[in-house]
């Protein structure tokens, strides 16, 4: 599990960039060598919600190290990405075994996984606004981010028979 990778960053205009290489490169090589299941990627990838070619490129190169096509890789944005734009092309990465989180449209479907320990279902949410969720709960008062991430919770249609698993980046 990893979140706010912030892809990209600058610190006092000082670009991160070969340092945040340097990490992404120790921790896929941790991921090859202990063989999870999945990597679950908790959001705020990039720093920007339009980031630099150059972050792009360098997360490109993790995803690619990270789906050997056994393991699940699992991507949500975060409220530093831009949703639209990390879920680019997220439909042709599920055959390679990369589930990225469309733009929030209502409470996210499960994705089920098989392991040594059973079935685990993960759900990836988004990072949401309230006005996001209110367009899928009409009748519903939403006014904090508290509400809105509770309704979601409660409409997932959760299997008792396994491991349910949510990924998100929320303000809770």
């Amino acid at each position: 599990h990893l979140s706010d990778l912030h892809i990209g960053k600058k610190l006092n205009e000082y670009p991160l960039l070969e340092d945040q290489e340097h990490i992404l490169n120790q921790i896929a090589d941790i991921v090859e060598h202990e063989q999870p299941d999945a990597v679950l990627l908790a959001g705020d990838i990039y720093d920007k919600s339009v980031p630099s070619a150059e972050a792009v490129g360098l997360f490109d190169e993790f995803l690619f190290r990270l789906a050997d096509g056994q393991r699940k890789i699992f991507v949500i944005s975060g409220n530093h990405d831009s949703p639209e734009r990390l879920a680019f092309g997220s439909r042709l990465m599920i055959p390679s075994g990369v589930h990225v989180a469309p733009v929030f449209a209502g409470p996210p479907a499960p994705v089920r996984i098989e392991g040594p320990g059973g079935a685990a279902d993960i759900y990836m949410l988004p990072f949401v606004r309230p006005a996001h969720v209110r367009r899928y709960f009409p009748d519903e008062d939403i006014r904090s981010y508290n509400e809105a991430i509770r309704l979601i919770a409660e409409s997932l249609p959760l299997d008792p028979d396994v491991k349910n698993i949510l990924v998100t980046h929320q303000f809770v």
